[in-house]
């Protein structure tokens, strides 16, 4: 990747140099950045619009975070990116940093919801005490779960149970007739499966979204709305962009997710839409949450993303609505 003279100054300088150097800084706590599919990534898009802005960037994962003696630390490494799908971030050596000395902090790893990610969230909110302005809270990313958090609005949900018990998930499917079955801690359409009540599979599929009625998953009344497609919309600082991402399944799959083969439109905000947006985002601007996706079909809202939400590059491309710097332009504004 060709970067400029004063590109490679600023990287090979310490950490801490390179944070009198620049006006603000930015540390992205996220899976290894040569790992993302950058044609798709929002958080590469976060990226190279905070490097525009003249933010200097620092990456780091789970492993480079630590609490020592109550401070929250890491090892970062300065970081730059480039408008290259096929050549797109430079790192250098990672260093010695107080995490709290950042002006912003992005956690951007994505799911499985593990306990390792509720633990990392106590680094951060230590960072968070210490000066960084955290995004999204610490203290929501662990309490606003992607699926269950859907119950604090029943009024807009479809039906739905969260539980261990296969027996109750079956009285579930006998009164709902057709249903969608999702853990809780994953993403991306990973292991949903809809079942009706004559799937020679429901058994097996219920010990194992249960983990043998050792784990809590959610099932959903199947909303028949999704074969027009998934809406994804963007809220920043609880305010809905417009338009918004629609993702049609595939014929033959009932998953309307990106990753599992979805196609990709954009859609205006229906009247519901935004209701719905208005009620969900005034709770997650109360909490902290700068930036979340909400999950909407038909008229029903399906799930809450807070963690590493996605739909910037889609949106951009299709629309040319740039969530990433409507996303900087309220962040900036918070550490004026």
């Amino acid at each position: 990747m060709a970067l400029s003279g004063s590109a490679l100054k600023m990287l090979q300088a310490s950490p801490d140099l390179i944070l009198t150097m620049k006006s603000r800084s930015l540390g992205v706590v996220m899976d290894p950045i040569a790992t993302i599919v950058p044609q798709k990534d929002s958080t590469l898009a976060l990226l190279r619009e905070a490097q525009q802005r003249g933010i200097a960037l620092f990456h780091l994962t789970l492993n480079d975070i630590d609490i020592r003696d109550g401070r929250a630390v890491g090892q970062a490494s300065p970081l730059a990116v480039a408008n290259d799908d096929a050549d797109w971030f430079r790192l250098e050596s990672p260093q010695d940093m107080a995490l709290g000395k950042l002006d912003l902090i992005f956690m951007r790893k994505d799911p499985p919801f593990s306990a390792e990610y509720v633990f990392a969230t106590y680094v951060l909110q230590r960072a968070q005490a210490q000066g960084a302005l955290v995004v999204n809270d610490p203290q929501a990313l662990r309490d606003v779960n992607e699926k269950a958090f859907t119950a604090w609005f029943p009024d807009l949900t479809p039906p739905a149970i969260i539980t261990r018990s296969i027996a109750r998930m079956r009285d579930f499917l006998d009164e709902q007739g057709h249903i969608v079955v999702k853990p809780l801690d994953m993403m991306g359409g990973h292991s949903i499966f809809a079942l009706d009540r004559a799937d020679k599979n429901l058994a097996v599929i219920l010990e194992t979204i249960t983990s043998g009625e050792t784990r809590f998953a959610m099932a959903q009344r199947y909303l028949p709305e999704i074969a027009a497609g998934d809406r994804r919309i963007l809220l920043i600082d609880g305010r809905p962009v417009s338009p918004a991402l629609n993702r049609v399944p595939r014929g033959d799959d009932n998953r309307g997710n990106l990753m599992a083969g979805a196609r990709a439109e954009i859609c205006e905000l229906t009247p519901r839409d935004i209701q719905i947006c208005e009620r969900v985002g005034a709770e997650l601007a109360v909490r902290g949450v700068a930036f979340a996706g909400l999950d909407l079909i038909g008229d029903y809202l399906t799930e809450v993303n807070i963690t590493s939400p996605t739909g910037i590059r889609e949106i951009q491309k299709l629309a040319g609505v740039d969530a990433a710097a409507l996303l900087f332009d309220s962040l900036l504004q918070r550490l004026a």
